[in-house]
């Protein structure tokens, strides 16, 4: 009922025209922390839940990494560790919703921090996590449009004739150009106006929902050989032919296929300034959209792994998909029973749509934070990104966070160990960028928070504990070597990668940024 009169209010302030400024509650509390409104509001709840959704894509993240998952520990760990890693990833985001509702900006976590760690530390506070946060979203968006390129090349292998059957393999180079093209793509889509975004990050959440049922339905029932009940349940993989032999040791390595999938809802908080009633619809976004995928991403895992019944030959380089677990268990399901995969190509064809969905929802967020931090005065050339086209679209901001996750992808040519640790900063330096405010809000702000309409109460600061040590956590554990005996191409690069972040963004602060950087800059009178 409260809903209903909100909506009458919000209908009735449309046709006194300027009064819809009032009536807004976000809007409002924008203005109250001292930012005037330059992007559109046009998004409802449904839309702000639908871009963090998206990017969250359990199709896309689980596609990606479900080899990882079915060599470090098989059924077991991808079946219990996602709800482990869920319920933990469901801590952060309350914390994170918590703080969103009381801070409705697009810069989101960088802002927050400097709210949270007071004036004297807000600007360092507010440096860190504003670069953890833009560079792990860029590599996001690297490693979603890359995995995408892949599975395409994927898709064009099996489409051709399958490894075995001489089917055309691309080199790297042809991979980088699909990257490229993909995010060329995303390039322009986002520079349309934001109702056409909306609309896409609407379709893109059905799809992903869709996708998953059509997929876990499909897939067993079509596959001839299926796995029982008891090897999905409890079958534990430890044969995994890199020298691991702890069940601890496996099980926790295998968690990082649960964790790199339910990240990027910090979406919800990049795209407040543009939601209605945002310091509401901003933390239901979050929480609503870590909740339903953890739901769809399990059953998802669960209709997938009955397909599975011989895990050496999914992994095999030598299969007709080249390795990619996935494909070949779609691939194999379909020539099983009509002696030919192409039904199992359309299936990865679903999947392949939902990454492109990703990449596009993350190129949105990566763009809105880039106007925010750079609104700032954070980045170099700032008064370019936080430029602002008439359809209200920080275009600029778009157009740099293509180029550089291209560039992050270039590395990808060198060796594959470097591009995956670009990609271990898309988990540990995005959720090092999630603890940070939550940690300011448990220590320094523990009695000064205000909290906006959503809160946890007096759970606030336990719950926000719990968050910040599960932070810790997954960041050590993401650094153990996967594989020994430890060499050059078998190190876990994951440290290397998120201490030279550190050693970039503190050494820049330290001899530079400390001189001109003063936190978020407000642009109107309070």
């Amino acid at each position: 009922m409260v809903v209903e009169s909100q909506r009458n209010t919000s209908i009735a302030s449309h046709h006194h025209g300027n009064d819809i400024v009032e009536a807004d509650t976000g809007h409002a509390r924008l203005h109250e922390l001292g930012y005037k409104q330059e992007l559109k509001r046009d998004l409802s709840v449904v839309s702000n839940f639908a871009f963090s959704f998206s990017i969250i894509s359990v199709l896309t993240g689980i596609t990606t990494l479900y080899n990882d998952g079915l060599q470090y520990g098989g059924p077991v760990v991808m079946i219990y560790g996602w709800f482990i890693a869920g319920l933990f990833t469901m801590f952060v985001g309350s914390s994170m919703a918590e703080i969103c509702s009381s801070y409705p900006t697009s810069g989101g976590l960088y802002y927050w921090s400097a709210m949270l760690a007071g004036p004297s530390w807000a600007p360092f506070a507010s440096w860190i996590t504003g670069w953890f946060n833009i560079i792990g979203q860029w590599a996001v968006t690297t490693s979603v449009d890359f995995s995408l390129a892949q599975l395409t090349q994927v898709i064009i292998l099996l489409s051709t004739g399958g490894k075995n059957g001489g089917g055309y393999e691309a080199s790297k180079y042809v991979v980088i150009g699909l990257h490229g093209g993909i995010l060329l793509l995303h390039a322009i889509l986002n520079s349309l106006p934001i109702s056409w975004l909306s609309f896409f990050g609407q379709l893109a959440a059905a799809w992903n929902v869709a996708g998953v049922f059509v997929l876990m339905i499909l897939i067993p029932v079509v596959a001839k050989e299926k796995a029982s009940a008891k090897f999905v349940f409890t079958h534990f993989n430890a044969d995994n032919g890199e020298g691991i032999n702890s069940r601890i040791y496996i099980f926790v390595i295998g968690l990082l296929m649960s964790q790199y999938t339910l990240t990027g809802y910090d979406a919800s908080a990049h795209m407040t300034e543009e939601t209605k009633d945002a310091d509401k619809n901003g933390p239901k976004g979050i929480i609503s959209a870590i909740g339903i995928s953890i739901i769809v991403g399990w059953v998802y895992i669960l209709g997938i792994t009955f397909a599975v019944t011989d895990i050496p030959y999914l992994l095999s380089k030598e299969n007709d998909a080249g390795g990619y677990a996935i494909a070949e268990i779609f691939y194999l399901a379909f020539k099983s029973r009509y002696g030919n995969g192409i039904g199992g190509i359309f299936c990865l064809g679903i999947v392949a749509v939902a990454i492109f969905f990703c990449g596009m929802s993350s190129v949105t967020s990566n763009s809105r934070m880039a106007y925010a931090f750079s609104r700032d005065g954070a980045m170099p050339f700032s008064s370019v990104w936080h430029k602002v086209n008439k359809q209200e679209i920080p275009i600029n901001a778009v157009w740099m966070s293509a180029f550089i996750s291209f560039c992050m992808a270039l590395t990808s040519l060198g060796s594959l160990v470097a591009f995956e640790a670009m990609v271990s900063i898309a988990t540990i330096g995005l959720y090092i960028a999630y603890a940070l405010p939550i940690f300011f809000r448990v220590t320094l702000a523990r009695k000064s928070f205000v909290p906006g309409p959503f809160h946890l109460g007096r759970y606030g600061v336990l719950v926000g504990w719990i968050a910040v040590l599960w932070v810790i956590t997954i960041s050590f554990l993401f650094s153990l070597p996967v594989s020994y005996p430890i060499s050059g191409a078998t190190l876990n690069y994951t440290p290397v990668a998120v201490g030279g972040l550190l050693v970039f963004t503190i050494g820049w602060w330290v001899f530079s940024a400390r001189h001109w950087f003063k936190g978020p800059v407000k642009n109107i009178q309070v």
